[in-house]
C-alpha cells in the first residue's frame, strides 16, 4: 500500500490567521441541510474569503436517548437499540454488544458462534468502508465510484438477508448465541463473493478513484493528523492507523477467531495484517480502507471452509438461551423454560457487576460499559462509540484549508450521525 507519506499540512492546525486584520470575518453555515452532512451535522464556520478561520460543531440532531434506554430493556432487547447506533454496519454493532454482555454473564460462546460472528463482523466492515469510501468518491464529484461500489454491499445485503431475515437493520446476535443457524450454502455463497466479486470491484475502484488524479489532489495532504495527535485526541480505528498508530483491537486484545484457541483445539487465531500508514491525510485514510477491505475478505475466506459444526447457542443449562421449537413443544421442561425466559423476569439475570468490553469495528473501538445490580436489565449502559471520539479533532482538521476542503476531511472521517447521539 502506497501512501503519502511526505505530505505536509500547510498551515498546521488552528494557525492561520487572515493576512490582513481588518478583514472581515464571515460567519457560514455548513450543514445539516448540506447534502455531505445527511441532514444530522451542522458546522458554524468562521471564513477569510474561501479559508476557515474556525469551526463549531453542533450535534445531536438524533436525540435517541441510547443510553438511557439501556436501562429499561433486557440483555436481548437492547440489540435493536444498538442496529441505530451505525447504521451503516448495524450487525457489527449486534457482535459488541453481546460480547460485553457474554463478558458480564462469564459466558463462553461455541465455537460454531465464534466462527459466523467473526465472518459477520469483517462483512460488517467491508460494508461501511464501501459506503465510506464510495461517498468518498460522491461528495468530491465521482458519482461513478459511488454506484459502481453499492453493488457488493448489495450482495452483503442479501447475504445477512438470508440468515437473519433483514437486509439493515439485522438484530441478529443473543446473549450466548445468534438468533439461529446460517443456512445451508450460506458458506459457499460468502466464499464466493470474497473470492470472485469483491476483488474485481476494487480493482475498479482502484482504476476509478485511486489512479484519478482530480480524486487524488483533492485528497492528498488534506486534513493532515500527525501520529502523536492521533494518540493525544485518542483516535482509533483508519483515522489512527492512517497516521501510523499501530491499534487494532483484533491484535491488542483479541476475541472471537481473532485469539488463539478459539475453537477449544488449540487453533490459532485467523491471519490478517493491519495496513498502517503514515501519510496522515485524507489520501491515507482512503488507502487504509482499501487494505482494510481485502484483509476483511481474507479473514473471511480462511472461516468460510472451516466453520465449526455444533449448536450455535451456550448449553441450555445456562438458562441464558431459548430452548428450540421442537423441546417446547414436546417436553414440559423446554415449556417452562421458554416461560421463564420470555414472560417473567426470571431470565437474563447475570451477577452483580461491571464490566467494558469493546471490539474493532469499521471506525475503531467499538465499547459498552456494564454496570448490573442483578436485574434482568442492566443498571447502567455506557457506549464508547468510534464517532464520537474522532470527531472531536475535526475543527482542528480544518483551519486553514478551504469550504471545498472541508467535504473532503468530513468524508473521509465517515462520521456517523447516530453514534454522536448520548
Amino acid at each position: 500500500m502506497t501512501a503519502a507519506a511526505d505530505t505536509k499540512f500547510e498551515y498546521g492546525p488552528a494557525t492561520y490567521a487572515p493576512e490582513e486584520p481588518d478583514s472581515d470575518v464571515w460567519v457560514l453555515n455548513l450543514g445539516p441541510q448540506h447534502p455531505a452532512t445527511h441532514t444530522t451535522l451542522r458546522h458554524v464556520l468562521e471564513l477569510d474569503g474561501e479559508r476557515v478561520l474556525s469551526c463549531t460543531v453542533h450535534i445531536g440532531y438524533l436525540h435517541s436517548g441510547f443510553e438511557k434506554l439501556g436501562e429499561h430493556l433486557d440483555y436481548n432487547q437492547y440489540v435493536v437499540v444498538t442496529d441505530r447506533m451505525n447504521y451503516v454496519s448495524p450487525v457489527a454493532n449486534n457482535v459488541a454488544w453481546h460480547h460485553a454482555c457474554e463478558r458480564l454473564f462469564d459466558l463462553e460462546i461455541t465455537p460454531r458462534c465464534k466462527a459466523i460472528r467473526t465472518i459477520i463482523a469483517e462483512l460488517a466492515r467491508i460494508q461501511d468502508h464501501l459506503v465510506c469510501v464510495g461517498c468518498s468518491g460522491l461528495d468530491l464529484g465521482g458519482y461513478t465510484a459511488f454506484m459502481y461500489l453499492f453493488n457488493p454491499r448489495e450482495i452483503i445485503l442479501d447475504l445477512l438477508e438470508e440468515i437473519c431475515g433483514h437486509r439493515f437493520t439485522t438484530s441478529y446476535t443473543r446473549v450466548g448465541g445468534l438468533m439461529q443457524d446460517i443456512t445451508p450454502g450460506w458458506a459457499a455463497k460468502v466464499k464466493r463473493f470474497c473470492a470472485e466479486v469483491l476483488p474485481p470491484a476494487m480493482d475498479d475502484l482502484e482504476k476509478l478513484l485511486t489512479r484519478n488524479r482530480i480524486f487524488v489532489e483533492r485528497v492528498k495532504g488534506i486534513g493532515y493528523i500527525s501520529r502523536q495527535d492521533a494518540i493525544n485526541w485518542g483516535l482509533t480505528g483508519p483515522l489512527a492507523r492512517a497516521s501510523g498508530v499501530r491499534c487494532d483491537v483484533r491484535k491488542d486484545e483479541p476475541y472471537l477467531c481473532y485469539a488463539d484457541n478459539w475453537d477449544g483445539r488449540g487453533s490459532s487465531g485467523v491471519d490478517f495484517k493491519v495496513p498502517i500508514s503514515e501519510g496522515g491525510d485524507c489520501l491515507a485514510r482512503y488507502l487504509v480502507r482499501l487494505a482494510e477491505m481485502r484483509e476483511s475478505a481474507k479473514i473471511a475466506l480462511q472461516l468460510a471452509d472451516n466453520i465449526p459444526a455444533g449448536p450455535i447457542d451456550v448449553p441450555p443449562g445456562e438458562k441464558v438461551t431459548l430452548p428450540g421449537k421442537d423441546e417446547v413443544y414436546s417436553s414440559i421442561e423446554g415449556l417452562i423454560h421458554h416461560f421463564e425466559q420470555i414472560m417473567t423476569n426470571r431470565g437474563h439475570k447475570p451477577p452483580v457487576g461491571e464490566v467494558y468490553a469493546c471490539n474493532e469495528t469499521a471506525n475503531g473501538e467499538l465499547g459498552f460499559y456494564l454496570a448490573s445490580d442483578g436485574a434482568n436489565t442492566p443498571y447502567r449502559v455506557r457506549c464508547r462509540p468510534p464517532c464520537f471520539v474522532n470527531y472531536q479533532c475535526f475543527p482542528q482538521l480544518i483551519v486553514g484549508h478551504q469550504i471545498s476542503d472541508v467535504v473532503a476531511v468530513l468524508s473521509g472521517m465517515n462520521i456517523i450521525a447516530a453514534e454522536l447521539d448520548r
